[in-house]
């Protein structure tokens, strides 16, 4: 009887050490996982990052370089925005807003906005969706050039009233079989270009402090 009991404690110590081993070899893969799905997410930021802003027009680290803010009015509730700031010889190139778009057709989509000092457009990006194959992900660059024509606008080109879509009175165009993709990433780059026209001095306040 003392045999067998002894050998139950034993038998519940090693399936104890070897659950306390699997538990640690999940929590290690996690962890590892994380790390290289947050490594993957900050290149591909980078990525598009230098496509809106290459190098050449910046002498600071992008990535670096951010200030994040919120702004009920203009990204809606609770929401956080990073800004990226590019600067050349302490003098501010652009800002990179990362607003995202809450009304999809399939739920939100996160941009990257790329806006010069002078509040002209240097583009927009997708970097995350889902929207629909085939229709809504026209936004994306692999699949069309629809994006592209935000490069160069301003709230003057066109004016404000007419930063939407065609089929609701405005400049840009719909998807076939899909407007509301685009009616929500409309709405989204209006929505960062006004957020900057309010708050540039925001963005310039730590460059003429480091000048004087």
């Amino acid at each position: 009887m003392a045999d067998n009991s002894s050998f139950m404690i034993r038998a519940g110590w090693v399936l104890g050490l070897f659950s306390l081993i699997g538990i640690g070899l999940v929590s290690l893969t996690h962890f590892f996982t994380q790390e290289k799905i947050a490594e993957n997410e900050r290149l591909f930021v980078l990525k598009n990052l230098r496509e809106l802003v290459p190098d050449n027009l910046h002498d600071n680290d992008l990535l670096a370089d951010t200030l994040v803010v919120s702004d009920d009015n203009f990204f809606g509730k609770n929401t956080d925005v990073t800004i990226y700031r590019a600067i050349k010889n302490n003098q501010l190139i652009a800002v990179i807003a990362t607003p995202t778009a809450p009304d999809g057709y399939s739920g939100s989509i996160k941009l990257l906005v790329a806006i010069k000092e002078n509040g002209e457009l240097l583009g927009v990006r997708a970097v995350s969706h889902h929207e629909t194959p085939g229709l809504g992900d026209a936004i994306d660059t692999n699949k069309s050039d629809w994006i592209y024509d935000f490069t160069g606008r301003t709230l003057n080109n066109p004016s404000v009233k007419y930063w939407r879509v065609k089929r609701d009175g405005g400049e840009f165009d719909q998807f076939t079989g899909a407007t509301i993709t685009p009616r929500a990433v409309v709405k989204a780059v209006l929505k960062t270009l006004q957020y900057y026209q309010a708050n540039k001095a925001s963005f310039t306040a730590t460059l003429k402090i480091a000048d004087e």
